[in-house]
């Protein structure tokens, strides 16, 4: 309560310091513009005061290139009203110079509030200074492809590993609401979301810790949407980034909207072994399938096995001979008969 009667004391004396200042430089006549003046730069203030954690380099960046522009449209509106003659806006010279001074105010506050709004709610698609802070300490030339990594993948560990290989050529960018939503979950009450969680954060800093990963936080974001995978789409768009993940469901909603996806099932599916039907193999029932009579086993990799008539045989090792094999973006399952 003591921090709002302060801003709303602070905004009331800006009002009474535009009022005094209009008054003493063009007379009382100005005096309500003074007033509005002061409650409009007073509130700006405030607002600025109170958006301060949120405000990012990119979005400063945005506000000053929306105010030089309102400036600009305002001051061309301007001469434009100086040209027109006397006669359009009053009896007099003085009337009209008045009426013009009323008229001028308002077109700047139009021209800047458009100008900002306009160049805020296109922040992301503009590279105005950096694109994000750097974690590490490593330099990236200039031109590298952005990958942005998704909260699923940093869970799965993979990404360390395979970015450690060298194959991932580019900035791996962490968008600031993914940490965000990997501190949830590593925050949990569940002891299996938590142990994920932690699991991520580990992840994050041996990527972090790797001299020849060049790793960056995004801190752009999308208040007005909750979703996270929906978030990562958009800024994928914005900085024509790929997103990095394992997520079934992201990969096909970024794809059906253009977005570049680099899925780690669809790597380790393209390095496993080909197994083609008629192989044999030995494997362990662990237990019953969906389908009547399925048994189902796993592999050293954790590919699933399904095996026809294997569920009277769980906990036992059998000799099996490959039937079919799906392979899809989701994993690999491969169906076999008991030989």
């Amino acid at each position: 309560m003591a921090l709002m009667a302060l801003r709303l004391i602070f905004v009331l004396i800006t009002a009474v310091v535009g009022g005094v200042v209009a008054i003493k430089t063009g007379g009382e006549k100005w005096m309500v513009l003074g007033v509005l003046a002061g409650l409009a730069i007073g509130g700006a203030i405030i607002f600025l005061e109170m958006n301060f954690r949120r405000i990012t380099i990119r979005g400063f960046s945005a506000v000053l290139i929306g105010l030089v522009a309102g400036v600009a449209g305002w001051f061309i509106f301007n001469q434009i009203l100086h040209v027109l003659p006397d006669e359009f806006f009053g009896s007099s010279s003085q009337q009209a110079d008045l009426v013009r001074g009323h008229i001028s105010v308002v077109i700047m506050l139009v021209c800047v509030y458009l100008g900002v709004v306009v160049t805020l709610k296109g922040a992301e698609q503009f590279n105005l200074l950096l694109p994000s802070s750097k974690i590490d300490a490593a330099g990236s030339p200039s031109g590298n492809e952005r990958i942005l990594v998704d909260t699923s993948v940093i869970i799965d560990g993979r990404v360390a590993d395979i970015a450690e290989t060298g194959f991932l050529q580019g900035e791996l960018i962490i968008p600031r609401f993914v940490l965000r939503e990997l501190q949830t979950i590593a925050d949990s009450s569940d002891p299996l979301k938590r142990t994920r969680g932690r699991r991520g954060l580990d992840i994050l800093n041996r990527i972090q810790k790797d001299p020849h990963i060049d790793v960056k936080i995004h801190e752009t974001d999308f208040p007005e949407i909750a979703d996270v995978d929906a978030k990562l789409v958009k800024l994928a768009k914005a900085l024509d980034a790929k997103v990095f993940t394992n997520d079934y469901n992201l990969n096909k909603v970024a794809e059906f909207q253009q977005v570049r996806v680099l899925n780690v099932n669809d790597l380790a599916n393209a390095l496993k072994p080909v197994i083609l039907p008629g192989e044999a193999m030995n494997v362990r029932i662990v237990r019953e399938g969906k389908e009547a009579g399925q048994g189902v086993a796993y592999l050293d990799d954790g590919t699933m096995v399904v095996v026809n008539n294997g569920r009277d045989h769980i906990g036992q090792k059998l000799d099996v001979n490959v039937t079919s094999v799906l392979q899809t973006s989701a994993g690999r399952m491969i169906f076999a008969d008991i030989k």
